[in-house]
C-alpha cells in the first residue's frame, strides 16, 4: 500500500465541522491542497475543526502549517459517527514572527476516522490553518 497524504479534498477528505467561519477564509481550505488559502478563526478561544476520513485510517505523521497558534490539541476517534473521541496530541506551538508555524508530529498509534483539531490559546486575538497533512494509509472502509 503506498503513503499517501489522508488530508486532501482530493483524497475524498472533509472538514464536517468548524467553530468559525469567514467567507473568504473558509474551513475546507484546510484540505484543498493550494498553499494561499486558510481558515481563520473569528476571534474567541478554544476553535475547533475536525475533520472526516470516511474510511478507517492510520496516520504515521501530521504536519500542520498555521499561524499564531498558541496551544493545540489533537483528539482522534475510530467510530462510525463523529463521537467518542480521546485525547491523542497536545502541542504549544512557538511564535514565528512573519512566517508560518510548520508544526510536523511524528504519530504513534494513530488510527482515526477522525481527526478533532482545537485551538485552545493563540499569540493574537486570531489564528489561521493554511494545512493539515496526515501521511499514512487508509486501513479499511467504513460499513
Amino acid at each position: 500500500m503506498r503513503k499517501v497524504d489522508l488530508c486532501l479534498s482530493s483524497e475524498g477528505t472533509e472538514v464536517i465541522l468548524a467553530t468559525s467561519s469567514d467567507e473568504k477564509h473558509p474551513p475546507e481550505n484546510i484540505i484543498d491542497g493550494n498553499p494561499e488559502t486558510f481558515w481563520t478563526t473569528t476571534g474567541m478561544f478554544p476553535q475547533e475543526f475536525i475533520i472526516c476520513f470516511h474510511k478507517r485510517v492510520r496516520i504515521e505523521r501530521l504536519v500542520i502549517q498555521s499561524c499564531f497558534v498558541r496551544t493545540l490539541q489533537i483528539e482522534k476517534s475510530t467510530s462510525k459517527e463523529p463521537d467518542s473521541f480521546e485525547q491523542w496530541i497536545e502541542r504549544d506551538l512557538v511564535h514565528t514572527e512573519g512566517q508560518l508555524q510548520n508544526e510536523e508530529i511524528m504519530a504513534n498509534d494513530g488510527h482515526a476516522t477522525y481527526l478533532r483539531f482545537i485551538i485552545t490559546s493563540a499569540f493574537d486575538h486570531f489564528a489561521s490553518v493554511y494545512s493539515v497533512s496526515a501521511e499514512g494509509i487508509a486501513v479499511s472502509n467504513l460499513s
